[in-house]
């Protein structure tokens, strides 16, 4: 295959709902011999291996693709969109309902916390399971062992069983164990989310080394944007399983997920409307769009120095006062500036409006990214701003006008 890590060609999945077999043990070994090959289902519809109904879906669809070695490909897409999937195809713990993949090189995976560690045995005796599951001799993990429990930062427990463990030391131990072993591509699904910030800074060096330094190719999936930008060159962007973009620049992937014009300047201040894709009982966002002085919708850019608002439409079931809400304004990675939900904001149960307004002349001429954040009395997050699961562009337009200082103390 040559340069080639990974070539996938018109690779699809098909779950049936509700079904697990065809019904009887006989049917089941003829649609597996029929499969290997190469044949059409004998108990499936005419002309397809798999039935496309009412009684199953397509968690993948005809998707086409070609990874280098020693690219760091960011896999992003909305909850559902399929990500996972596609790293459990390409890690070989599910087969594919159609389609090829040709891999060239020995696979890392770190799909989920805490996969392949049995919790009666030690941090110790899982590295060595676990190396083991992953292609690792004896001999290589006694060699690598003080440095995986190094890495892992968790010495002092590596003789306790892990199911003592928190989440966040499973994701150092079995990420330390994935890191150190001699593969050629290394697949990570959303398993940083859980370590902590530092730990997380110290992982995403980690896979730079393994891929800048070392040349080993990496697929990455995470909700993160930031943490794609840093660590991925180029982008796949999945939609109820379909490949919707590919770039070989992570940032047009990552802008036009969002939302912004991938190829140019934002043109233009964009909105969000809920498609029933989110739901909570007790904080739903319907709307987020930004309103001039006068509450008409705002399409185009901002003029720099006039009076502009964000308004939030959102339903509530069940009222609860326990509930926060902010938006958050992203200037490339880094959130810049915040905005508290008013302080004599209400709840009542139906529709409920509220703006935020921006300071005239708070932010410089720029395009920003405007996410909408939320969490029950501060302790567990109904939306996390960092994962841009809701969000809208906000283009200002430099007019000419005097420039006023930047309000530090909005700054978070």
């Amino acid at each position: 295959m040559g340069n080639t890590a990974i070539k996938v060609e018109h690779l699809s999945k098909h779950y049936k709902l509700g079904v697990i077999n065809n019904g009887t043990l006989l049917k089941d070994i003829q649609s597996f011999f029929a499969r290997l090959r190469g044949k059409e289902d004998p108990n499936g519809k005419i002309g397809s291996n798999y039935i496309d109904n009412s009684e199953g879906f397509w968690a993948l669809k005809d998707l086409n693709f070609e990874i280098k070695k020693g690219d760091r490909i960011g896999i992003i897409g909305h909850n559902g969109a399929g990500k996972s999937t596609l790293l459990k195809i390409l890690s070989q713990v599910t087969s594919p309902s159609e389609g090829k993949i040709r891999i060239n090189g020995k696979i890392a995976s770190l799909l989920e916390v805490g996969t392949g560690f049995h919790p009666e045995l030690t941090g110790r005796e899982n590295i060595y399971m676990n190396g083991s599951i992953l292609g690792m001799k004896k001999s290589e993990i006694d060699r690598k062992v003080d440095s995986i429990i190094e890495f892992s930062e968790i010495g002092e427990h590596i003789d306790t069983p892990v199911k003592r463990y928190s989440s966040g030391m499973y994701v150092r131990l079995a990420f330390a164990v994935a890191a150190h072993l001699d593969s050629d591509i290394l697949i990570a699904d959303e398993v940083l989310a859980v370590g902590d910030a530092a730990f997380q800074k110290k992982a995403l060096g980690k896979m730079n080394q393994l891929s800048e330094g070392e040349g080993r190719t990496v697929l990455f999936v995470s909700h993160n944007m930031a943490q794609v930008r840093n660590l991925c060159n180029k982008g796949i962007v999945l939609k109820d399983g379909r490949i919707v973009r590919q770039d070989n620049d992570i940032t047009k992937s990552i802008d036009w997920y969002l939302g912004r014009n991938p190829d140019g300047e934002l043109i233009e201040t964009t909105s969000w409307h809920n498609d029933g894709s989110f739901a909570n009982e007790n904080f739903c966002p319907q709307s987020l769009f930004v309103v001039d002085e006068s509450g008409n919708t705002v399409t185009k850019a901002l003029e720099y120095g006039k009076g502009y608002r964000i308004r939030l439409d959102f339903d509530t079931e069940k009222p609860d006062t326990n509930v926060d809400f902010w938006i958050s304004i992203h200037l490339g990675s880094e959130i810049i500036y915040k905005i508290n939900m008013p302080q004599d904001f209400t709840y009542k149960k139906g529709q409920n409006s509220v703006d935020f307004v921006l300071p005239q002349g708070s932010l410089p001429p720029s395009s920003y990214i405007v996410s909408l954040g939320s969490s029950l009395k501060n302790t567990k997050y109904i939306l996390n701003p960092y994962n841009y699961d809701l969000t809208l562009f906000m283009m200002i337009r430099d007019n000419g006008s005097k420039r006023l200082p930047f309000c530090a103390e909005r700054r978070t």
